[in-house]
């Protein structure tokens, strides 16, 4: 028993962040040139606009280690291309119900609006995240199936 709570103990979970160039992304490096320390297990990977987060980049980042995924955008009314942020709004809401209905914890997808002026809640959401997942403990992915006999004969 006691060896299950040090592995517990040790986790650290990895979460992948999908961050709109204008503003959340932005925000990261204020937070960085102003020296404001939040947790290091967020990888951010830089998109145009939030709204071009598609759905299969958050499906693939779990199947491929991931424990969560923080999108961040403009705020509404704020984006630079004009409705980026409704539409990733909108793919947020179905992302929802798809990870639900995979068993996978609707906390470990996080939607948030930062804009380049928000360095400190880059912090407070990043650290926030990290805090949740950790309490989640890892995500427990399921093995790939293997495929049918007669997929694999069919020619």
């Amino acid at each position: 028993m006691s060896d299950l709570v040090q592995i517990d103990a040790k986790f650290e979970p990895r979460i992948v962040a999908f961050f709109c160039n204008w503003c959340t992304y932005l925000a990261a490096d204020l937070a960085g040139t102003s020296r404001i320390k939040y947790a290091p297990n967020t990888r951010v990977i830089r998109v145009m606009c939030s709204g071009r987060v598609d759905p299969q980049f958050v499906l693939d980042a779990f199947a491929k280690g991931a424990d969560g995924v923080l999108i961040g955008g403009c705020h509404p009314n704020d984006c630079h291309y004009q409705e980026g942020n409704y539409k990733a709004l909108r793919r947020f809401h179905l992302l929802k119900r798809m990870v639900r209905q995979m068993g996978i914890e609707e906390e470990r997808l996080r939607l948030e609006w930062i804009s380049a002026a928000e360095g400190d809640r880059v912090r407070v959401v990043i650290d926030d995240m990290v805090e949740k997942i950790r309490a989640l403990g890892p995500l427990k992915r399921q093995p790939a199936a293997e495929p049918a006999a007669e997929e694999v004969t069919a020619a």
